[in-house]
């Protein structure tokens, strides 16, 4: 009975280690957007997460919702320096999210400023 228990506590652990890793390392896809920064804010009542908004229409109808992980400190302070501005984003979407990383699935892992093709200066 007591071989069983360990193998079988085991098995359960090694079950939720695989799913944290394969949430967290395997991303379900990648790509770019482009559009207005629109929000950048750090916001939770526990954990506090980096989550964004970029506009990518005239009237703000179509908004795409992004995290950024603490970690990426980067990206964070390029963020807050492209507040209102046209940006292009890499992000990666995972299968899922925890609650300390972000509220979306989508996490950016690249950003750069960008002329607006709306509006040309």
């Amino acid at each position: 009975m007591k071989k069983f228990l360990t193998i079988f506590i085991t098995v359960i652990l090694v079950g939720v280690l695989g799913y944290f890793a394969f949430i967290y390392y395997v991303p379900y896809s990648e790509g770019y957007r482009s559009g207005e920064l629109i929000k950048f804010s750090r916001k939770g009542v526990l954990v506090k997460t980096w989550e964004g908004q970029i506009s990518q229409g005239l009237s703000g109808t179509n908004v795409f919702s992004f995290s950024v992980e603490d970690g990426e400190k980067d990206i964070i302070e390029k963020m807050k320096e492209y507040q209102g501005q046209y940006i292009k984003i890499t992000y990666k979407e995972r299968y899922a999210t925890f609650f300390w990383l972000g509220d979306t699935k989508y996490f950016i892992t690249e950003v750069k400023s960008e002329k607006s093709p709306i509006f040309r200066n």
